[in-house]
């Protein structure tokens, strides 16, 4: 991979979640005369071009001799026929690129079969990416260097958070971080749903519920405490926090959560 200042970073596929990464390197990773799309429509690329300035066409052929990394992010019907369409220009495709796939439930085996030489990574980025707050775990095959793996956590690290993990763990990953920004927009409804029953305005109790969890995740990150420590420093003895959380082990709430996260790393598994 080049250095990080002739890095040139190129998409293929233009749908929301490359919005969302162009949305957060766009000024501040790289500038926009270094971040080249393809999209099969016409329409789509005129759209990017407008919103960020940056090189939108149909198809790859202006720009994959002259980036250093290639983001690959279609559906997964389409990897297939994506990876033998690239696989036409090895003559253009130098061992300094490196691909990134963001493909659901695609292994670095199945890239490594067009590109056995390349530096491959297997990305699980989560939906939060579009406010530059998202979860990132990846993967990097054996012919990653040093260099090609302090840019790849500087990318992803750009729009949010980043970890490198184990392939074997990728689903456990689709399961937690993956599918988890819906366990807490469900947790968001249902406690400004409590807040509005016991009085207050949905507006008010949306923006009290969301900020409290913000809030909550951003101790947890950036403090050397666990949650259960957390917890207990805001559970006073007889008060009303415990009475709140009694009812929620009642009601099973921390088992329902272990248990969707385990049965969404099951249902990832059989993708």
């Amino acid at each position: 991979m080049s250095e990080e200042k002739e890095m040139r970073i190129g998409f293929v596929g233009g749908g929301a979640l490359t919005e969302s990464i162009i949305k957060g390197i766009n000024g501040t990773l790289l500038p926009a005369d270094r971040i080249f799309v393809s999209d099969h429509k016409r329409e789509r690329c005129a759209e990017l071009i407008n919103k960020y300035n940056i090189n939108a066409t149909v198809g790859v052929d202006s720009f994959i001799d002259k980036i250093s990394l290639l983001v690959v992010a279609v559906k997964p019907k389409d990897a297939e026929a994506t990876f033998k369409e690239l696989v036409e220009y090895t003559d253009k495709i130098t061992l300094n690129l490196t691909i990134i796939s963001v493909i659901a439930g695609l292994k670095i085996s199945a890239i490594e079969k067009y590109f056995p030489n390349n530096t491959i990574v297997r990305a699980m980025p989560n939906v939060a990416l579009s406010v530059g707050e998202g979860m990132t775990a990846y993967i990097m095959n054996k012919n990653t260097s040093s260099i090609d793996r302090e840019t790849i956590k500087k990318l992803w690290s750009t729009v949010g958070r980043a970890v490198e993990v184990d392939e074997k763990l990728m689903d456990a990953v689709t399961g937690l971080s993956g599918s988890g920004s819906a366990y807490a927009f469900l947790m968001i409804e249902a406690m400004a749903d409590g807040g509005v029953a016991a009085g207050l305005t949905k507006k008010v109790a949306v923006e009290l519920a969301a900020q409290t969890l913000l809030g909550a995740a951003k101790m947890v990150l950036e403090s050397e405490e666990s949650p259960t420590i957390l917890r207990d420093k805001v559970t006073s003895p007889g008060g009303t926090t415990i009475e709140g959380v009694r009812m929620l082990e009642r009601g099973s709430v921390r088992s329902s959560l272990i248990e969707a996260v385990l049965a969404a790393t099951e249902k990832s598994k059989k993708l």
